[in-house]
């Protein structure tokens, strides 16, 4: 080939894949959402690698470490005499949790599983209750554990079917106080962007609450990072 036809095509090609570039760049920049969700999606599938493989002081976590800066910010903005826990599992966001409540030198956790898994790791501001997180015992232990005045702080991350979430979100908005929050975890599921095929689960479930529950709104705030497990999820207690 000529070298002045060589040059011309070296251009092209040049100019082309810029200009492919440039349109790939502007259509990533329109629709963040897209990258996140496929990051969402990528997380979940190398689970192994990822939640199933994150700690807190060795202890497992199973959560977004993008979602436990979230929680560490809204425990020093809140300060809560009180972190009710629905899905204790191995105790290792128990266990972070009170890791922050010592910092600030105020707070205790009271965590509820249906297994009592081996291994939690044993904190003084740690309250381990075994049982449904729906059942009345359970909820007699919660109201009999916090005392008047109190400050109160809920995150659910139990089953995560919309039936047993809404369950749940009746039975213990009433402790939370105002200015708090109500965290409904997971969120993502059903589609929101994974586990497309999982059907109602805690998305589902915040939608109808929220829609005969003003006194709790949506903070979107702590959705900054892009990625979290719980989209739409982070609710205050507003009045």
């Amino acid at each position: 080939m000529p070298s002045g036809r060589l040059a011309l095509s070296l251009a092209l090609t040049v100019v082309l894949s810029s200009a492919l570039g440039a349109y790939v760049t502007y259509k990533v920049l329109l629709r963040p959402e897209r990258v996140i969700a496929n990051y969402h999606r990528w997380y979940h599938r190398n689970a192994a690698a990822t939640f199933n493989n994150t700690h807190w002081l060795g202890v497992p976590t199973q959560k977004s470490p993008l979602d436990t800066w979230i929680f560490q910010e809204i425990i020093h903005e809140v300060k809560p005499d009180v972190l009710i826990e629905a899905g204790t599992y191995k105790g290792g966001s128990s266990f972070y949790y009170a890791s922050l409540m010592d910092l600030l030198q105020k707070g205790r956790i009271l965590t509820v599983d249906i297994e009592d898994y081996p291994g939690k790791p044993p904190h003084p501001r740690i309250q381990f209750l075994l049982g449904s997180s729906t059942s009345a015992q359970i909820i007699d232990q919660l109201k009999a554990a916090i005392r008047p005045g109190e400050s109160v702080m809920v995150t659910l991350d139990s089953d995560h079917h919309a039936a047993h979430v809404s369950a749940e979100l009746d039975l213990y908005h009433s402790f939370v106080t105002p200015g708090s929050y109500l965290v409904v975890e997971d969120t993502h599921f059903n589609g929101h962007p994974i586990l497309p095929n999982f059907g109602p689960g805690p998305y589902e479930a915040v939608e109808a609450f929220l829609k005969s529950h003003p006194e709790f709104e949506r903070d979107r705030t702590r959705e900054k990072f892009g990625m979290s497990f719980n989209p739409g999820g982070w609710l205050k207690r507003v009045r």
